[in-house]
């Protein structure tokens, strides 16, 4: 489950939208034959076998390159007590459970969610759990978050972490699901996009910002 705080202004389009747009623009200028409108979605991802919730009507994939070593990556991911530290949108965290994480953890916390034209403002409580991990390679939790006059049922949330020459490339999916979802997923979406690619965007900082000090 990722942060419904959206950003002060409206985000840009994912990099890899921006590139595709390139080629296309060209093939017209140049009298080629048009390139297809979209490119192919990017395959789901998946730890231990197990991914996003399929029939999920909201879900979002993203990913980013870090310069840093994939173990510091890994620890300041999975040491969740921790997230506060370097997450603005993550306002308070608990673990359920002693210990390092490992299927079955629970952890619970909580972001604000501000109003939309259906919902007032609350602060989402968010109890996950994890359901695969496998220690430097990926993470799968699941949950519920529950707010005053809003919810989302069951969120599910995927990280993968592949080492690359000089750093990491971690790429996350999370899918939503719940009848406040499913009823106005556009709505929904506006909070769980950017909301994704700020936590990829903070992980990053945090993670550039030790390995420089080390």
């Amino acid at each position: 489950m990722v942060s419904t705080t959206p950003p002060a202004s409206p985000k840009p389009a994912r990099l890899r939208s921006a590139l595709l747009a390139i080629p296309l623009a060209l093939a017209g200028l140049l009298g080629a034959a048009p390139a297809p409108a979209h490119a192919a979605a990017p395959a789901p991802l998946s730890c231990l076998g197990q991914g996003i919730d399929p029939a999920a009507q909201l879900h979002y994939q993203t990913e980013a390159f870090i310069k840093a070593p994939p173990s510091t990556v890994w620890r300041l991911h999975t040491d969740v007590t921790r997230w506060p530290a370097w997450q603005s949108a993550v306002t308070s965290m608990k673990r359920l459970d002693p210990g390092p994480l490992r299927s079955g953890s629970q952890f619970r916390w909580t972001t604000p969610a501000p109003a939309t034209a259906s919902t007032p403002a609350t602060t989402l409580v968010i109890t996950s759990t994890v359901q695969q991990i496998e220690p430097g390679r990926c993470i799968r939790w699941s949950g519920p978050a529950i707010g005053t006059g809003l919810s989302i049922d069951r969120g599910v949330h995927v990280w993968n972490f592949t080492r690359v020459r000089g750093g990491v490339l971690v790429r996350t999916e999370e899918s939503w699901t719940g009848r406040q979802i499913d009823a106005d997923p556009a709505t929904a979406a506006k909070y769980l996009y950017p909301g994704l690619d700020a936590w990829l965007s903070d992980l990053k900082t945090a993670a550039e910002a030790r390995s420089d000090r080390a």
